[in-house]
């Protein structure tokens, strides 16, 4: 398994620390908010990627944190917390907040998206102690410093490579850069710990040896990580955003406290636009997914979307790129559907041809589709290597194709690329199967008024059927 390596700015073969367990960390939703089809693109291709490694034979624990509390409006630490800002939104808690988009989250996540769950999911709150404990660490080393009124910051100067993941000229920045409370000693401070304004209380907040409080938000990660899969992990991952500022900040207070490496790889996405501009509600352009599935589209068809461009590249959503989404997908389900028709003929399915060169095909392709998964997640191109066998069925007569070979490649296709091939194409009932072959008779007697009518029939009930010389095919509409 190769991926490219943020950190190294190469492409890397993946040596686990640990025998053959990949630990994997994946920075997790801000839950504050509806997601949208944006903030789903990123869980898309690392679900591919654990899928991936689970398909190259690792055994993989994952974590994914949960932010509910820390997140900041600005990456220089300024302005208000999103959580209290959701909370005065919608009338709240912070804490209801939180409860509401955690089970909004979860539910898109693995009841529509069909994601495999991680090992630990795990929400910042339930890490608060640990991130004092971590955090008094940081202090007993003489990383922290105290801003008066504010909190209690990390000082990057104390690091020699702070910014090496983004290769960030520290002392190129401009004055302004990335600075916002005043007293910070560095341009690149951040917080670790912030206090509590003097004049209100917060839904969220906890002692402190520092004060009355909440976490800052790069905190969370590094202790969560740490707490779940060790002190080293192989493989990080996250939105190209989280570069210069969070995951080097990450790094930063990670391996200050433990002194060895934090993550071996560091696997980030790009984004998605909407018809070529970026995401933004006031350009009304934020689309989530269940306005997808109110449009009549299957989710896998997102997906599919998804997959068409290789997750280091910038993206592009539009309702006609969806459109041809969803066409590749009623391919692919039309070929699914094949496997409940290839034992109508007279031939058995064990007394084909295995090496027929459609079947071969069908057999290998999953191991020519891995090995384009394997090489830095090219999905595009494993996507390109189904499509040939599947044009491949296409052009082959159905007594020739062997069910199995299309059954095996459909849940293969739905294990490693995370679809529902199967779920969405059940067999047709034992009365349309009778309207089929009442049909072929009445073609076989040339009565083309009875045969209209029982395709009409079928037609209504979302059935398509294709007379192919001696066969008569079916899929849905």
């Amino acid at each position: 398994m190769k991926l490219y390596n943020t950190l190294s700015r190469q492409s890397e073969t993946l040596k686990p620390l640990d025998g053959n367990t990949v630990k994997l960390y994946t920075c997790g939703h801000t839950v504050y908010n509806q997601p949208h089809i944006g903030n789903w693109l990123a869980y898309i291709y690392w679900d591919i990627l654990d899928r991936t490694l689970r398909a190259e034979g690792y055994v993989v624990e994952r974590t994914q944190n949960i932010t509910d509390v820390g997140h900041l409006v600005s990456d220089d630490d300024d302005g208000e917390d999103k959580m209290e800002k959701g909370a005065r939104r919608e009338g709240i808690t912070a804490w209801n907040v939180a409860e509401r988009y955690i089970s909004i989250v979860n539910h898109e996540a693995y009841d529509i998206l069909g994601f495999l769950p991680p090992k630990h999911l795990s929400r910042a709150t339930d890490y608060i102690s640990q991130q004092i404990d971590f955090a008094k660490i940081l202090d007993d080393k003489d990383y922290l410093y105290a801003i008066n009124g504010d909190g209690m910051y990390f000082d990057t100067s104390k690091l020699d490579d702070y910014g090496k993941l983004a290769k960030l000229d520290v002392e190129g920045l401009e004055a302004g850069s990335r600075v916002s409370a005043a007293g910070k000693r560095n341009p690149t401070d951040f917080a670790i710990w912030k206090f509590s304004p003097a004049d209100s209380k917060r839904d969220m907040e906890w002692e402190s040896p520092w004060g009355k409080g909440f976490p800052g938000w790069h905190l969370e990660c590094s202790v969560i990580a740490r707490e779940t899969l060790g002190d080293q992990i192989d493989i990080h991952t996250g939105g190209i955003d989280h570069i210069p500022v969070h995951h080097t900040n990450e790094i930063a207070q990670t391996e200050s406290l433990t002194g060895k490496q934090f993550a071996q790889l560091w696997a980030h996405n790009n984004h998605i636009k909407i018809d070529g501009t970026k995401i933004s509600k006031s350009l009304g352009n934020i689309y989530t997914l269940k306005d997808i599935v109110d449009q009549g589209y299957h989710i896998d068809a997102f997906k599919l979307l998804a997959y068409a461009k290789h997750y280091r590249t910038e993206g592009n959503f539009s309702w006609e790129i969806l459109d041809a989404a969803q066409q590749r997908l009623k391919r692919w389900q039309a070929v699914a559907e094949l496997r409940w028709q290839t034992n109508d003929t007279l031939e058995d399915d064990s007394a084909k041809d295995s090496a027929h060169d459609t079947n071969a095909m069908l057999l290998s392709a999953p191991h020519a589709a891995l090995e384009s998964l394997a090489d830095d997640l090219n999905i595009p191109k494993a996507l390109i290597k189904l499509e040939r066998a599947f044009e491949a069925v296409d052009n082959t007569p159905i007594r020739a194709l062997q069910q199995s070979a299309i059954g095996s490649l459909v849940r293969w296709i739905d294990q490693t690329l995370g679809l529902k091939l199967e779920q969405s194409t059940p067999d047709i009932t034992d009365e349309q199967k009778k309207v089929i072959l009442s049909r072929i008779r009445a073609r076989e007697q040339k009565d083309w008024q009875q045969s209209d009518a029982l395709r009409d029939e079928l037609a209504s009930q979302g059935l398509h059927l294709k007379d192919t010389g001696s066969n008569t095919l079916w899929t849905r509409t």
